[in-house]
């Protein structure tokens, strides 16, 4: 699964083959992992920290239309980490 950013530890990837909606990037932290759809940034699934979660919806808020563009057009692109 191709990285987009990594911040705080925290590594955000995004996978399209074979992909199934909603469209959606995949977080990781150590050994938790957190699913988030792009159009709310509201974690799917998984077990992040609270804290992760908060840092991961912050900068997806920020990247929403990059990652809806990467998902519409399968092509990755890498993004700026969370400062």
């Amino acid at each position: 699964m191709p990285e987009i950013t990594r911040f705080y530890g925290i590594i955000i990837k995004i996978f399209f083959r074979g992909e199934h909606n909603p469209p959606h990037i995949h977080a990781i932290y150590g050994e938790h992992n957190g699913l988030f759809e792009i159009s709310t940034m509201s974690m799917l699934e998984g077990d992040l920290p609270s804290k992760a979660v908060k840092l991961v919806q912050e900068w997806g808020a920020r990247y929403q239309p990059d990652l809806m563009a990467m998902w519409e057009t399968k092509t990755l692109k890498k993004l700026p980490p969370l400062e």
